[in-house]
């Protein structure tokens, strides 16, 4: 259990706070899945280490989508923890509990950890594309506040919003709902809003516009460059869970070359043995 009165966890977080400022080029976060990958992520030179919910939970084997439960969550988180030194933000997707006080015990749980920040989802589960009425959601952020208020250490708290990703509502009013929901989740104690679903340059330009925080945007294979979103405004920037799926491909590929040719090829740029022992030593 992480000491709530060590200054080195209190340092992290004020690093990680840093790190979403608008001087300096903006975060980039390659998603962790496991501690290897942690610790190979922050081997690169990488300042702050975050977890991608859907490569925990396959890595785990659950399917993605509030199905994990806490206590294998928040162990997973210790052990990415344990093998960098960098700040960790931990991916607890709509909070891993039913209600504001299952949030804020989450909150408190990767806190105890080590873990200095967490994303915020506000999807609801088992509900297709719907998100949670906005109170509702403002009420779970509120709960993660003020857990990490009684721990003593400031958690940077993500709030995710799906509009775009999920496609809700009607296009013309799918701006002016985002920064209704990001205004609500900040005033209840969010420090940055994760809008997922978006690659368009103008789209996101009115986002950073009308979001007074850090915006953090998901990329992937034809998204904007960091050097592009850096001047959009944007501040914090995620691959989520496509590493995690590249990696699972690279085994994916391996097991048909070895059934259909007998060969190996596919696992040429694997990384030393030695090199991921001593990083997870």
């Amino acid at each position: 259990m992480a000491d709530p009165l060590s200054p080195h966890q209190s340092e992290k977080a004020d690093a990680l706070r840093r790190l979403h400022r608008a001087a300096g080029p903006p975060l980039v976060l390659i998603n962790a899945w496991d501690a290897a990958s942690a610790a190979v992520i922050a081997s690169t030179g990488a300042p702050a280490v975050a977890t991608t919910s859907a490569g925990v939970a396959w890595s785990l084997g659950v399917p993605d989508g509030n199905v994990i439960e806490r206590d294998v969550a928040v162990a997973l988180v210790a052990r990415v923890v344990r093998v960098v030194r960098v700040p960790v933000t931990a991916d607890i997707e709509g909070g891993l509990g039913s209600d504001a006080a299952a949030v804020g015990d989450t909150a408190m749980a990767v806190l105890e950890v080590g873990a200095v920040g967490v994303n915020l989802e506000d999807v609801a589960p088992g509900a297709g594309d719907r998100l949670r009425d906005v109170a509702d959601q403002a009420e779970r952020v509120a709960a993660a506040r003020a857990a990490a208020e009684s721990f003593g250490v400031g958690l940077f708290i993500n709030a995710r919003i799906d509009t775009y990703l999920r496609s809700v509502g009607d296009p013309a009013g799918r701006l002016d709902d985002t920064s209704r929901r990001a205004a609500s989740y900040l005033e209840a104690g969010a420090d940055g809003i994760f809008v997922p679903g978006v690659v368009d340059p103008e789209t996101i330009r009115e986002l950073v516009a009308a979001i007074p925080a850090p915006l953090n945007i998901l990329v992937g294979p034809g998204a904007p460059s960091v050097g592009e979103l850096a001047s959009l405004g944007v501040r914090r920037i995620s691959l989520g869970s496509s590493v995690a799926a590249a990696a699972y491909a690279v085994a994916e590929q391996a097991a048909r070359e070895l059934a259909a040719t007998g060969t190996y090829e596919s696992v040429r740029t694997e990384l030393a043995y030695g090199k991921l022992n001593d990083l997870v030593g």
